[in-house]
């Protein structure tokens, strides 16, 4: 199947009209993108967009053979001008399907938003999903099924939607999921892969062909990340967004409860209501049995509050025990957990607070504390494919 995507921006486009953001001033030229419209084979037009014989041309090919528009979303604003010779564009209601003359078939897919997604079959049996902007697939029942060869989807706005597909097994491992719909809540650029690849996905510029089965160059998601960074730096929300298109994630918090402490039960509330309701909590320090059972990826968060726990039992905080008996007993723990994490099969993303930085504390245990998070942060990045550091909410890939 040939797959043409003649825009793939937001509806209004990127940059949008008359906006002043950043993002929007950074969208010029190839970065530039139109409508999402999908070109089907010659034959299927998904999504008509201003401007979709001019686009079709400029890709190298023409709307004459398109025997069927089919449109996904309500269009706001003024009506859309027909390209001559075009049929008229409608839309196929909720589980229903219908046959081209072109020998494909088109099944209408309900979605949890105003809209409608299709699953296109070609001829050879080859499938596509195509959802609209904002979109996600309703429930689960009628979608559970063999891996779509493509898929192109919101993947930036509703990556819980992705999640869903991966849940039911409409996503595998072999499925070529594609970002479309892009508006300007991601910067153009490095950090539009950067965030699709976490999520196992890609953008292409307007006007490219995809063929299905077609091998492409995709980053594997990495299976352990450490993100670090400075206190409210936006990392704990970045290590949440390299998970929130999986299913069945375990969060992991270190942090325990403080019911004496409406400070911190606020924090704590106000993490678990921005994850995905499908996320399940732990509230442990003992990391080491986790990394060493196979299961769902793991979202630890954070290194420095497991050290904080580890030091406790071991009595670090007493420079007698310490001499002792206490420093030998950590770095056992800690060495423990790094060589755990080396042999994890699971998907991991830890956090961890940055350390140093010209502050030098007042007590020697304090001065202890930030020495042993930072070999305990260097150990722990040495067995991690991918490491960021998170700055004023900006991620900087510093490995991977």
């Amino acid at each position: 199947m040939e797959v043409t995507l003649l825009g793939t921006g937001a509806p209004t486009g990127l940059p949008r009209p008359d906006c002043p953001c950043a993002v929007c001033a950074a969208a010029r030229g190839s970065a530039a993108r139109a409508a999402t419209a999908l070109l089907v084979d010659g034959a299927l037009l998904l999504d008509l967009t201003p401007g979709a014989a001019l686009a079709a041309a400029r890709a190298g090919h023409s709307l004459v053979g398109v025997r069927q528009v089919l449109l996904t979303h309500p269009h706001n604003g003024p009506a859309m001008e027909l390209p001559a010779g075009l049929p008229t564009a409608g839309r196929v209601p909720d589980g229903q399907e219908l046959t081209l003359i072109s020998g494909h078939r088109v099944r209408a897919v309900a979605m949890d938003t105003p809209g409608t997604g299709y699953e296109v079959a070609s001829p050879d049996g080859e499938r596509l999903l195509y959802l609209p902007p904002g979109g996600a697939v309703a429930g689960t029942r009628e979608h559970e099924s063999l891996p779509y060869d493509l898929v192109v989807a919101d993947v930036v706005g509703r990556p819980d939607g992705l999640a869903l597909l991966r849940a039911t097994g409409a996503v595998g491992p072999t499925t070529d999921v594609v970002a479309v719909h892009i508006d300007h809540e991601v910067p153009p650029g490095a950090e539009l892969e950067r965030r699709l690849a976490a999520a196992g996905a890609r953008a292409v510029p307007d006007g490219t062909t995809l063929y299905t089965g077609e091998y492409h160059a995709v980053p594997d998601v990495p299976r352990r990340t450490l993100v670090t960074g400075g206190a409210r730096s936006g990392k704990s929300l970045e290590a949440e967004r390299r998970l929130e298109s999986f299913p069945d994630v375990v969060y992991v918090a270190t942090s325990g409860t403080r019911a004496d402490d409406p400070e911190w039960a606020s924090r704590v509330a106000a993490h678990r209501d921005r994850r995905p309701g499908s996320w399940r909590t732990i509230e442990t320090c003992d990391l080491v049995p986790l990394l060493a059972e196979d299961g769902p990826p793991l979202l630890i968060d954070c290194l420095a509050l497991w050290l904080t726990d580890a030091m406790d039992r071991v009595g670090a905080w007493d420079d007698e025990v310490w001499e002792t008996t206490g420093r030998e007993a950590l770095h056992r723990r800690t060495a423990e957990l790094v060589a755990t994490l080396r042999t994890t099969r699971r998907t991991v993303v830890a956090v961890t607070n940055e350390v140093g930085s010209g502050v030098v504390p007042a007590t020697a245990s304090g001065r202890r504390f930030r020495d042993e998070l930072g070999r305990l942060n260097a150990a722990f990045a040495t067995e991690c494919e991918h490491l960021l550091l998170v700055v004023s909410g900006q991620a900087l890939p510093l490995r991977g």
